[in-house]
């Protein structure tokens, strides 16, 4: 056996740390936040420490470190693990391991009801006990509308397996099904630097055409000119990265024997991966590990390789394939959003469209002359395509008068934005 379940058995966690040094030299970029910068801060004892990665940025690159980008889909050593693959149309695609809400993803929940989605949405809550939520239509309120009696956990978690199991590491809050659909994080990690210094650097974006902009009226926000900037990168005596593996978690799941293996398997594939491929962490926050991993707890056990890992998730991914725990194929759903008719108004445009013969027989476009507005209805959308609206209906409305179509396009380009905009603050309840 390539990993030592039974020194994990009572377990409440395994803990992981190693230490981490740059690639090259001395100096590395810590992330940012927003209004805040780095986040430097000191203890008790007066040690200056900053945090080089947030426990979020390390479950998003987690997450990652099964997935193949160049191929959209697992790794190949992954192939039969399940997981939710949304068909968005004209926008994509996406899945539950690339979405930062899992299973919680608007994509599912949020679009109009089609084939593809109702029978996705009523498997699912199917599985959980609960009642499948109206759509956005009828409800702007969903999170109640599956919340009828105790909640059955159990249920629940084996729920989440069978569509998804890496849901059950990394955490999923069903809020748009029910306010009581939460599991919490089971893998977790961040990195820290200890006794910190900065290093100031700076740099200069050179325009090689308009080094001076305000000669011609433009200016630097516009992105012309030569533009100084301020560096801060750090040094520390030492960096290092924790990872947190909740057993006590993965054990209150119930799941079969194999189930819940295949969970701790992946997890520790996922560091060891993530450890071994995925430290460059932004353009100059390159790093690699420096010495072994160390298991802090449970003492004696020892940490399997990357192929070790690979092979165990292997034949769990089997065994709960041949016992049905989870599904035997890649769930694939729809997401798809209903065109609405769109009215432009050309007021600013001193030219009047021109509306064909064929655009007054199909009622597919119509002028209004009194409040210069053109109504483009929700077929014609579709047909044309919303990325391309703004370029072919302005060719076709004012031809021969550039200037009036780039108005056009920038008009239409507007009132997508404000109708996106309007969509966000309804999806959020503001």
């Amino acid at each position: 056996m390539s990993i030592d379940y039974t020194a994990l058995n009572d377990q409440p966690r395994l803990l992981l740390e190693a230490t981490l040094k740059p690639l090259q030299g001395e100096r590395f970029q810590a992330t940012g936040f927003a209004d805040l910068g780095a986040a430097l801060y000191k203890l008790p004892d007066g040690t200056q420490k900053l945090l080089v990665e947030s426990a979020q940025s390390v479950a998003n690159r987690l997450e990652m470190a099964i997935w193949d980008e160049a191929n959209d889909d697992l790794i190949e050593g992954l192939k039969g693990l399940p997981f939710v693959r949304i068909d968005c149309g004209r926008l994509g695609r996406t899945t539950t391991i690339q979405e930062f809400h899992r299973l919680n993803s608007p994509y599912l929940w949020k679009g109009d009801d089609n084939e593809a989605a109702t029978k996705f949405r009523r498997a699912f809550c199917d599985k959980v006990g609960i009642s499948v939520p109206k759509s956005k239509k009828k409800s702007n309120n969903t999170s109640s509308e599956g919340a009828k009696g105790v909640l059955n956990r159990k249920q629940l978690t084996d729920a989440i397996f069978w569509f998804d199991p890496c849901c059950l590491i990394h955490g999923v809050f069903l809020e748009k099904l029910d306010g009581r659909l939460r599991v919490t994080r089971a893998l977790s990690g961040f990195i820290e630097a200890t006794n910190v210094l900065p290093a100031e650097s700076g740099g200069t974006k050179v325009d090689h055409v308009l080094p001076s902009p305000k000669t011609m009226g433009l200016n630097a926000d516009e992105g012309f000119g030569n533009v100084p900037f301020h560096r801060t990168e750090f040094v520390a005596e030492c960096i290092t990265v924790y990872f947190n593996l909740d057993l006590a978690l993965i054990h209150s799941y119930g799941l079969p024997e194999c189930a819940e293996r295949l969970l701790i398997s992946i997890s520790l594939l996922k560091v060891q991966r993530f450890l071994e491929l995925d430290l460059r962490l932004r353009a100059a926050c390159d790093l690699q590990v420096s010495g072994d991993v160390i298991v802090k707890r449970p003492a004696g056990f020892i940490l399997p390789t990357t192929d070790q890992c690979m092979r165990e998730c292997q034949n769990q991914i089997r065994e709960c394939l041949e016992n049905r725990y989870f599904c035997h194929d890649v769930t694939t759903t729809e997401f798809r959003q209903k065109t609405k008719d769109m009215k432009i108004s050309v007021i600013d445009i001193q030219t009047n469209p021109t509306i064909s013969e064929e655009r007054k027989g199909d009622k597919l476009l119509t002028w209004n002359e009194r409040k210069k507005e053109i109504t483009i209805k929700a077929k014609l959308i579709e047909e044309i395509g919303i990325g391309e609206i703004g370029e072919v209906l302005g060719a076709e409305l004012y031809p021969d008068n550039s200037d009036a179509q780039e108005r056009f396009v920038l008009i239409v380009e507007k009132v997508m934005t404000q109708s996106e905009d309007e969509n966000s603050s309804t999806e959020e309840g503001v």
